[in-house]
Order: structure tokens, then sequence, then C-alpha cells
């Protein structure tokens, strides 16, 4: 299995929040934004006719349909519950609770069974970690937690519960959230990861730890990576300005980093209850991000590898456009982001992914391979595709029907 080049040198997580103390020059929210007066959480005004660019319910239900039997045809479901493979899962779910496609809930059940309803193997907790590993012990590490997004939607459709379904996900959950630690979330791309787990087994559970926990992550997470004079996450504290620069010298935000970043906020605020105390902060960081990423989108609708400086690795890119064309069809779906503003910028992405990137038979392609940053002079064509840029692609098809539907 591919391993991710972004970590030929391993970050400790002790490490990372060194780097991130050393990073005095980020700009950063004052201590008490998060206990900010409560807003707003919703964009009140009329519903306003919307030009669709011609584009139809049909057409996305079909784009949908042909990228994810495809990749299915193409994919035994027995593969590892890594984050890669399965991110791909949450956006087969997005895709299943859309259309009721059972061989797609089929799919992901095979998947769970084969993994046994678990992330990494371990059981020995003295010895978990949550720093960057693809082994049995890495259990705390978020990217071994993404696949409890899938089993807690698999056992929520159950109409007699199978607790054994999310047994492993409280276990690794609650034994986290047991310990004094912060710092779990020291990369964007975890935010995606785990925060809407947590959300998911509140709901489930009732357990108002998960999302007071949660809250706690975020706050070091935003704390960390987040550039308030820019409105946009760095990847993580390696690539904070001024210690990393994009080719033309300035601030470099990895297109997929920041996907998931707007991906996780939807799909956290989707599942947390309105009146807990982080919400403030999720809506100001969401609707901050969904302002200054329709100013990085390309004619073409396409968002470049690196957002500020589409000459550092130009060209189009699939995955990162696909979470961000997926917040902005949720947050209009869902009230939070204005329709005359941004039913344009999500229509432009629409068109990009489903008539450039798929391909006639069900590939997506220009999805950048596995990595931590844009990379001069990679390739990234209609021959580069992978799992989690369809779980992205299907997200976004997902929301792009329901928005026709409106």
């Amino acid at each position: 299995m591919t391993k991710r080049t972004c970590f030929t040198t391993r970050l400790a997580v002790l490490g990372v929040a060194a780097l991130a103390a050393a990073c005095s020059t980020a700009q950063h929210d004052p201590a008490g934004a998060a206990n900010a007066s409560a807003t707003a959480a919703t964009v009140s005004s009329a519903p306003a006719a919307v030009d669709t660019a011609g584009i139809t319910r049909a057409q996305a239900l079909a784009a949908l349909t042909r990228a994810n039997d495809y990749w299915q045809r193409q994919n035994a479901p027995q593969k590892w519950a890594f984050w890669d493979v399965a991110a791909y899962h949450t956006g087969n779910m997005a895709a299943y609770a859309l259309t009721g496609n059972e061989a797609w809930r089929a799919y992901s059940t095979a998947w769970a069974e084969h993994n046994n309803w678990r992330g990494a193997s371990s059981d020995d907790k003295a010895n978990w970690k949550y720093n960057y590993g693809e082994t049995g012990d890495h259990v705390l590490f978020g990217d071994w937690q993404v696949c409890f997004q899938t089993y807690v939607d698999l056992y929520n459709l159950d109409s007699v519960k199978d607790p054994r379904k999310i047994a492993r996900a409280r276990e690794v959950m609650e034994h986290q959230m047991a310990t004094p630690n912060k710092d779990y979330w020291w990369w964007a791309d975890g935010l995606y990861m785990v925060m809407p787990v947590m959300t998911k087994l509140y709901k489930a559970t009732g357990n108002q730890q998960y999302l007071d926990r949660m809250q706690d992550y975020f706050q070091y997470a935003d704390q960390l990576m987040y550039d308030v004079g820019a409105g946009l996450y760095y990847r993580d504290a390696r690539y904070v300005y001024p210690k990393h620069k994009s080719a033309n010298g300035g601030k470099d935000f990895w297109a997929r980093g920041d996907g998931w970043v707007f991906a996780a906020l939807a799909k956290t605020l989707a599942d947390l209850p309105r009146g807990h105390p982080s919400r403030t902060l999720l809506v100001e960081r969401y609707q901050r991000m969904a302002a200054v990423l329709k100013t990085a989108q390309q004619p073409e609708g396409y968002w470049t590898r690196s957002l500020l400086d589409p000459r550092h690795a130009p060209g189009p890119e699939s995955s990162g456009t696909a979470f961000f064309t997926y917040g902005y069809l949720w947050g209009m779906n869902n009230g939070y982001l204005d329709k005359a503003t941004y039913a344009p910028v999500a229509l432009r992405g629409w068109q990009f992914l489903s008539k450039t990137a798929l391909g006639a038979d069900g590939k997506l392609g220009y999805v950048q391979p596995i990595g931590d940053r844009a990379i001069p002079g990679q390739v990234v064509n209609q021959e580069s595709t992978a799992p989690f840029g369809v779980g992205a692609f299907l997200l976004a098809g997902s929301e792009m029907v329901k928005f026709l539907e409106k």
C-alpha cells in the first residue's frame, strides 16, 4: 500500500507542538474567540431563483452514479481501514443516503466487516500512539479513526441496533477523551477525519463529552494552523509562513488540506446541537473560508493546489475542488451560505468535476496523489485517481442533487 510521501521524516507529536510554539509570526485569533457572543448561524434571506447553468438534477445524479459504480466495479471492498480508503466510504454513505442504492450500502458493510469494525488493531492501550503511523499501534492517530464515521452511519441504519458496529469506535474515542491531551489534531486533514466522528458518536450515545472534547481539540488545531489574516489553514505547523513560503514568496495553503477543513466544518455543523458553545467559532471559520475560497477559484471552476499562488503548481486538481464544492453546496442547502453569492462558485466547481475530471467511463481524474503540499512539477492528469478523491466527488454530487431539488 502506498505510503504518504509527506512523512519521509515522521513527525512526533511533541515535535509538532514545539514547531507551533516557534511560529510566533503566525496570526491567530484572541484566546477568547471561541467564547464570543453567539451570532446567527444561518443566512436569513428569502429564497432567490438561481441560474443553474443548464445543470439538471438528472445529470448530477447520473454523474454521481457513474463515478460510484465505476469505483466499485474496479475495487473490491476488502481493503484496509486507513484514511485513504475510509474517506471514500464517507462519500459512499452520503450517496447511499441520497439514493437508497442497497448495493452501495452493502459495499461499505463488506468493507467494515473485513476490518472487524475497527481502525488500527492494537489492544495494548499503553502503547497507543497518535503521531503519524500506518501500523496497528497508531490507534489514536486520526487517519485510523475516520473509518468510525462510516461504522456509525451503518449502525444508525439498522432498525435493531448492533452495538458491535460502534464498540471499537467508542472504546478508542472514550479512552482518548479520558486523557488530558488536547493535541491530537496536529494536521489539517485530521479535522475531517475525526470531528464528524465525535458529533456522530454524540448523537448515537448522548455522551456530552464527545462535543466538549471535540471543542478542546479543535481549539488546539485552530491555534496551531489557522492564519487569521488569510482566513485559511496551513496543512500543519511546518508550513506556517514565513517558515515556509510558496514559489512567489507568499503564504502556501494546500488546496486539499483546506478542503479537508472546509468539508469537516460542514459535516460537523450538520450534527452539532444549536446551543453548543463551539458553534460560534465553527460557523465563523466556515463562512470566512467560503468568502476567501471564492476569490481563489480559477475561471475553469477548479482550485489550484497552492490556493493563493496558482503558478506554484498550476493546473486542475479535483480532490480539493470536490471538497470545496461540497462545502459550498451543503452551506447553501442548509442556510449557512447565501445562494446569490455562492451558487456560481459551486456550479463552476461542479462543471469542472462532472465534465472535465469525470471520464465517460466513470473514472475520476485529476486527483493529486497522496501528499501534504502543492509540489511544483508533479504530474496530475486524467489518469490520476484515488479513493479519497472519489469520496469527495460523491459528497459534492450528493449535495448538488439536493441543491437542484430546491
